[in-house]
């Protein structure tokens, strides 16, 4: 970056001060920051002086520095590290910023700079004859779609060529910069194409729709089951809309099949708990010696709502269409001998949320002595059944658990230097 030093003594004004309604503007801004932290505003009181008088001069800065309580060194660092704001006088009616970055440059605008340096001053940061106008080069705009583009003063001008630029600056150095429209100085809409928009076309819909599925096939023989297996529900037809609530319970996509609500306290659980929410869904595969059995009879499908119908199984002869659930989550086995007396709260242990402990839990891991005594061989049992690998190691379970054992909180303090979470 280059040195940035105020301007020579010589064009220093003796002093500076807001006018009256900025100087109440300044007030009101001052206040919007916390007590103690009022110099937070020394950036946007930096610009209301330089919107007011064109430049940032000495007075200004010493000015700024004694509202907010500042060394002057302080507000002279901000000033000098900022390129938006100028330490020495620009042109009165416009000073005019070139984007130089490569958007721009490849764009022609090395042609709108020598419009500028043949109409104003060949060199950047010199006034014109009158003191009206002055140029600078500068890092992107931020309209690299629009390119080539300047701003001058608040406002940015693009899609430039180089004679609309000469009837930009005649306007300005006419004192007529106001008729001047800014933005894209060709037919278009902000960063939208010249010809128009080609996607996105149509109208936004105010209310969020979904298209119910196709009557399944099989609707006759699922309606002679029992009430209690499957509650009565509002009857659809092709093609019909149906209103989704926004308070409906998030739905969550079946393998090759449609949208299905879960319950609310599965869902708040599964995004308390990032890592719950990649668990596989069958995960006796990579277990060693796994055959890969069902749950077992009796065990409470936690997957799904209770007063949802059961899936019907691929192949049973029904189709999913229109009836499909969400696969059921596995009840895990119980790996463990869970120990008599109440559970510690393994959730103190970074890497643990809820789900998980609720998982631990379901094999058989309830205080943190278990959890700090396991052998490599249960650790790789205890990932396997959760469905990921390396986790405790790399979150280090173990000595959490352990610290957690030994001496509870202080324990876990003395050890790592913080709390647990």
């Amino acid at each position: 970056m280059s040195v940035r030093r105020l301007a020579d003594e010589a064009v220093q004004p003796p002093t500076f001060a807001f006018s009256e309604d900025n100087a109440r503007w300044a007030e009101r801004k001052i206040a919007e920051y916390p007590a103690g932290r009022q110099q937070s505003a020394v950036i946007p009181l930096l610009m209301r002086a330089q919107d007011q008088d064109g430049w940032i001069s000495r007075a200004a800065i010493e000015s700024i520095a004694k509202m907010l309580g500042m060394p002057y060194i302080r507000v002279l660092e901000v000033a000098t590290f900022y390129t938006q704001f100028q330490l020495k006088p620009v042109g009165t009616r416009a000073h005019i910023q070139v984007c130089g970055t490569t958007p721009c440059m490849l764009r022609g605008a090395e042609d709108i700079r020598s419009v500028c340096q043949r109409k104003i001053h060949p060199e950047p940061f010199h006034l014109n004859d009158d003191g009206t106008l002055s140029w600078e080069e500068v890092e992107c705009l931020g309209a690299c779609v629009n390119a080539p583009m300047v701003a001058i003063f608040h406002d940015t001008y693009e899609d430039l060529t180089p004679a609309r630029m000469e009837e930009i600056i005649d306007a300005f150095a006419a004192g007529r910069g106001d008729t001047v429209r800014p933005g894209p100085q060709i037919a278009r809409i902000y960063s939208a194409p010249e010809a128009g928009a080609s996607t996105l076309t149509e109208e936004p819909t105010a209310r969020r729709e979904r298209t119910a599925p196709l009557p399944s096939p099989a609707a006759p023989a699922q309606a002679a089951q029992p009430a209690a297996a499957a509650p009565a529900q509002e009857p659809t037809t092709p093609g019909r809309k149906r209103e989704v609530s926004e308070e409906a319970a998030p739905a969550i996509k079946s393998p090759g099949g449609p949208e299905t609500k879960v319950t609310t306290a599965e869902a708040e659980a599964e995004r308390n708990d990032a890592g719950a929410s990649s668990l596989a869904a069958d995960t006796d595969a990579m277990r060693p010696g796994a055959t890969g059995a069902e749950s077992p009879a009796g065990k409470i499908d936690e997957g799904r709502a209770p007063d949802k119908p059961v899936a019907n199984a691929p192949g049973d002869g029904a189709s999913a269409a229109g009836v499909e659930d969400r696969p059921a989550r596995k009840v895990r086995k119980q790996l463990l001998d869970r120990p008599e007396g109440p559970a510690d709260n393994l959730k103190l242990i970074t890497g643990i949320g809820p789900g998980i402990e609720k998982a631990l839990n379901e094999i058989g891991i309830v205080t943190y002595a278990q959890l700090g005594k396991l052998t490599q061989e249960q650790i790789a049992l205890v990932e396997g059944e959760l469905g990921f690998r390396g986790r405790v190691a790399r979150d280090n379970w173990l000595a959490q658990a352990d610290a957690l054992a030994v001496g509870g909180i202080e324990e876990y303090r003395r050890r790592f230097g913080k709390d647990p979470r």
